[in-house]
């Protein structure tokens, strides 16, 4: 009998880009915009939470992309292998071959934020061809928006995509005034400062005291993995259909990165039970 082949698992498209400048948003809020022929080679899609994987390989790495993190950890140790992590993509400019990317900074805690605020033109940054998941349903009702600063970038492209007459309602919350930012003018956008101990707390609050519109109502809920879940029994009694809500958690208390990830696929990380 003759075996079957060995099925071999090619690493995903990846694409290198060139840091062309970095912007300051807020004092927690840094744009990073990316550059390169390989903008070109994004593809063109609908939605407007388009999400990439970003790679970090650790000081004086002499790994090249692309990564083939399968193949990787066979051949070096862990400590050297790039750190991989989720970020939203702002916006694409195709004519200018820029990609936007905004990273919450909280000072050196983490990867990706120390990476962004220390960026500088020339730098690289490695990336996953692009996913996504959620659009603005032009035929709901309403829409509700509803994040932390870590959701900021997906809302504003949301924000940035409604035809014009077409409103959202938008629930945000900041860790202090100075950490707001002007968004798209797409209806009303009410700013939650944070409850630093509970970070999310004031803005499930926000959600439960909002006067709920009628008809069929459309929700994109992202940040804190607590916060989210506490989100989904209250937006459920409001007559949220699951097809009508992209309720997600893009990060959790306590958690580091690894961790947060290494969990979400177990009943603590998971905001649905089903």
């Amino acid at each position: 009998m003759t075996p079957s082949p060995t099925r071999v698992r090619r690493p995903s498209v990846q694409l290198t880009l060139e840091v062309v400048a970095t912007t300051w948003l807020s004092p927690g809020l840094v744009r990073v915009s990316l550059g390169g022929e390989q903008v070109s080679l994004i593809p063109e899609r609908p939605e407007t939470d388009q999400y990439s994987k970003l790679f970090f390989p650790p000081a004086g790495s002499t790994l090249q992309p692309p990564y083939d993190l399968a193949a990787l950890r066979d051949q070096v140790p862990f400590e050297q292998l790039p750190t991989v992590r989720t970020y939203t993509i702002r916006r694409v400019d195709r004519e200018r071959r820029l990609l936007d990317i905004d990273f919450v900074v909280h000072g050196d805690t983490g990867v990706a934020g120390p990476w962004a605020a220390a960026a500088k033109p020339g730098d690289s940054l490695t990336m996953s061809s692009p996913g996504a998941g959620y659009s603005p349903d032009l035929s709901a009702d309403h829409r509700i928006l509803i994040g932390d600063e870590s959701a900021v970038p997906a809302i504003a492209a949301a924000l940035e995509s409604l035809p014009a007459g077409t409103s959202a309602t938008v629930l945000l919350e900041a860790r202090s005034p100075e950490h707001r930012i002007g968004m798209p003018e797409a209806g009303p956008v009410t700013w939650i400062d944070e409850d630093h101990a509970q970070p999310g707390k004031n803005l499930v609050a926000a959600v439960e005291a909002l006067e709920w519109p009628s008809g069929r109502v459309q929700v994109f809920a992202h940040g804190e993995r607590g916060a989210m879940k506490s989100l989904r029994p209250i937006l459920t009694a409001r007559g949220v259909q699951r097809s009508d809500l992209s309720l997600s958690a893009y990060w959790a208390l306590g958690r580091t990165e690894d961790a947060f990830q290494s969990e979400k696929r177990t009943p603590a990380g998971k905001i649905f039970e089903d």
